[in-house]
């Protein structure tokens, strides 16, 4: 097939992150705390060396319908395990974050004081300690100091606000420079309801349950089986499409709690719509704050045998430091993505590949286009830079985000324990 017969590949395939001018989702301000009935809080609690907020706390105000998808890694948090475990019943209240040590790789001390700080919450919101779930961010390695950890519990447990999404935001940074907060209302002709979150992430961040964490909140009325589907489509077509450098943490949780409060609740696709809007915003927030990263990178690529052979070339693409380096020093080398591409594990045909940086097409049929390399610089130098891979082959396409790769990257994380 030769490249005139095609349709041009530098539009950007849309992504899912956003909010405006969507039909039946209206933006909201207040994160998690857009939920009626929901109040958040964030507190320091001298886990942070900084003196920083470092403990949160969302409460849904009475025993929700709960879900979560958590990491794939077999190295998994403490956290991680309890909350699996917690969620059995498809029931929670609460959920307890803490920043500043991950509580993995911290033994069965790990996963009594992971124990101990559900129930001290529980104790003091007057629910079970199976209702309550946690999650960790920070140092892998290195224990939580029980005695702030726990001796911070009452403070943020007082601290709880209809207007405290964006404190518990805040609570849960690393090496997160922004607050990533994002809620909607969501309608169609049945009804309407509300779905709110809040997301860390900057760092450690790869396809496959991407790394970080994230709560969300609706008062969409669900059964738990419901909630977990829902939730799964959502994580698998945003937070499941990210990379900032390809590298899976232990500690990956998105959570959800659906308070079921909504009079008049909207059918099952309008909510799947609105589910996937909110957490497809806090997905490019947390790109978009990639570690040192400069540019957000729209990566589309189709034409290949099926959606999950795209989808194996984009992360091949997305999770190559040599293509987003060149990304970094704004250099329109086509030759690292064909590279990339021809190592994903899928069908591909050198001579049927297409790429372009924004409009401009630099490979055609798998040779040099003839093109304008300033014109190809400019389509790198940008905040947003699209990238488009055609394979030719077939009907199959995928969507990722990335980021590019800087000096600043290797910095943070040559220094991140010292």
């Amino acid at each position: 097939m030769s490249a005139g017969t095609r349709a041009p590949i530098g539009a950007t395939t849309p992504w899912h992150g956003g909010l405006t001018g969507t039909a039946g989702l209206w933006p909201l301000p207040g994160g998690v705390c857009a939920v009626e009935g929901v109040r958040a809080a964030g507190v320091p609690a001298g886990l942070k060396p900084s003196g920083a907020p470092d403990l949160a706390l969302v409460d849904a105000g009475a025993v929700a319908t709960a879900a979560g998808v958590q990491t794939r890694n077999a190295v998994r948090a403490a956290p991680v395990r309890l909350t699996e475990r917690h969620l059995a019943d498809g029931r929670a209240r609460a959920i307890l974050l803490n920043a500043g040590s991950a509580n993995v790789c911290t033994g069965p001390e790990g996963l009594a004081l992971a124990a101990q700080s559900a129930a001290e919450v529980a104790g003091h919101l007057g629910c079970a300690a199976g209702d309550v779930l946690v999650a960790s961010t920070g140092v892998i390695g290195e224990p939580i100091p029980a005695v702030p950890l726990l001796a911070g519990i009452p403070r943020v447990v007082t601290a709880l606000s209809p207007a405290g999404g964006s404190d518990a935001a805040d609570a849960i940074r690393t090496t997160d420079t922004t607050v990533k907060e994002a809620a909607a209302r969501v309608g169609d002709g049945q009804g309407s309801c509300v779905v709110g979150g809040l997301a860390k992430g900057s760092g450690m961040i790869a396809p496959g349950m991407a790394t970080m964490l994230a709560v969300l909140t609706t008062d969409a009325v669900l059964e738990p089986a419901d909630a977990g589907d829902l939730l799964a489509e959502a994580v698998e077509a945003t937070f499941n499409r990210i990379s900032v450098d390809g590298c899976m943490s232990t500690n990956d949780a998105v959570l959800l709690l659906a308070t079921g409060t909504a009079a008049a609740p909207p059918s099952r696709a309008a909510l799947a719509d609105g589910l996937t809007a909110v957490c497809g915003a806090l997905a490019e927030d947390i790109v978009r704050d990639g570690e040192g990263a400069h540019r957000l990178v729209r990566l589309a690529v189709r034409g290949a045998l099926s959606d999950g052979e795209a989808l194996a070339v984009a992360r091949a693409v997305a999770d190559s430091a040599l293509v987003r380096t060149a990304v970094a020093g704004g250099d329109p080398n086509w030759g690292r993505v064909i590279g990339a591409v021809g190592a994903a594990p899928a069908v591909v045909d050198p001579e049927q590949v297409t790429i372009a940086f924004g409009d401009v097409v630099v490979c055609a049929d798998g040779v040099a286009a003839a093109f304008d390399r300033a014109e190809a610089a400019a389509a790198l130098a940008g905040p947003d830079v699209s990238l488009a891979v055609d394979l030719g082959l077939g009907e199959g396409a995928a969507t990722l985000l990335t980021c590019d790769l800087t000096h600043d990257y290797v910095t943070i994380n040559a220094e991140y324990t010292t």
